[in-house]
């Protein structure tokens, strides 16, 4: 079966849906670094290393080989922007001018057979919810029934909190065709203990000397209310005072528990991730274990690029139970 992915990433999203038995014909990726990631690891895929826009223009059939209708999969998540909501059609124009509007073009053009489109949690609440209807909206528009489910990572097999939003669209022509239902959650929910074995060693960030002597101070599973107040609220500053439990600050994780939703940097104020055992920011790759990288999965660019790519990428093991229940919808055909 075949798949176009658009925002590819680092190739989470596309790994899975490899994994479970996709053959794509097309990965879409602007960020030059990611793009060399995906061409690396997957030399045989057609990665286009193009501005969405440039590509959306053109006939779509012709470049990629198929006919309108061909195609069996399209996913990808675009980033979430607010959109203009001309005249309240809630149509594609209102959109026009964001990148989501390419993945709606792309939906137009190439009519897949179903489409699976990711995004962050907070989209149904972005400005408002307007975002999320007109997103709804507009693949309604485009011709199809939309199911949309959120999920947590860590209920299916992978040792990461990370909540996905995760809309998936059968052609309306399909609907009595292909049924796709929703993964059954894993009835293993691995922690960090289980996937922190014998990790390849590769670059990762340093916390500076002071950072690092404090977080010495705090136990596994703790953050700053575990060390002692005078120490904290200097490190703290003016963050002492904001409202909130503020948990994200100076958390160290435990070995018993799963990690947090890895993030695009190793190292915020705001959103510490310490090692369990070490003071210290996980590395590349332990972050990579966490999203379900395999460990040859090589990562290209900076080290901050690298950071940001699995950060941003969607857990390969998530990506794949959501992926198998889509092929099975359409193997049922």
């Amino acid at each position: 079966m075949k798949s176009v992915e658009l925002f590819a990433g680092a190739g989470g999203l596309a790994l899975g849906l490899e994994n479970a038995g996709f053959f794509s014909i097309g990965l879409i990726e602007y960020d030059k670094s990611a793009a060399d990631t995906l061409k690396a690891n997957r030399p045989e895929w057609n990665v286009i290393n193009d501005d969405i826009a440039n590509i959306s223009a053109l006939n779509l059939e012709d470049y990629f080989g198929i006919t309108k209708g061909e195609l069996d999969l399209l996913s990808g998540g675009a980033p979430c922007q607010s959109f203009s909501y001309a005249g309240k059609r809630l149509g594609l124009e209102d959109a026009r001018g964001t990148l989501f509007y390419h993945y709606a073009v792309f939906l137009k053009k190439l009519q897949p057979k179903v489409f699976l489109f990711e995004n962050v949690r907070g989209l149904i609440s972005h400005d408002k919810g307007r975002t999320f209807e007109t997103i709804h909206e507009i693949f309604k528009a485009e011709g199809y029934t939309v199911q949309t489910d959120i999920y947590n990572a860590w209920n299916y097999g992978v040792a990461q909190k990370r909540e996905r939003l995760i809309m998936i669209g059968i052609r309306n022509d399909l609907t009595d065709k292909v049924k796709i239902s929703p993964p059954k959650p894993s009835k293993k929910k691995p922690v960090l203990r289980d996937i922190l074995k014998n990790v390849p060693e590769g670059p990762g960030a340093q916390y500076s000397e002071s950072k690092r002597k404090i977080f010495e101070l705090v136990p596994p599973g703790g953050y700053w209310r575990d060390i002692p107040q005078e120490i904290a609220k200097d490190y703290m500053k003016s963050c002492w005072d904001m409202e909130g439990g503020r948990t994200g600050i100076l958390r160290r994780l435990s070995l018993d528990e799963p990690s947090l939703t890895v993030l695009t940097s190793p190292s915020q104020k705001q959103t510490d991730r310490c090692h369990p055992l070490e003071a210290r920011p996980f590395t590349v790759r332990e972050n990579a274990r966490c999203q379900c990288f395999p460990d040859d999965w090589e990562f290209c660019g900076s080290v901050g690029q690298q950071y940001k790519q699995v950060g941003n990428a969607v857990p390969v093991r998530l990506a794949y139970e959501i992926a198998k229940k889509i092929y099975e919808g359409l193997e049922g055909m």
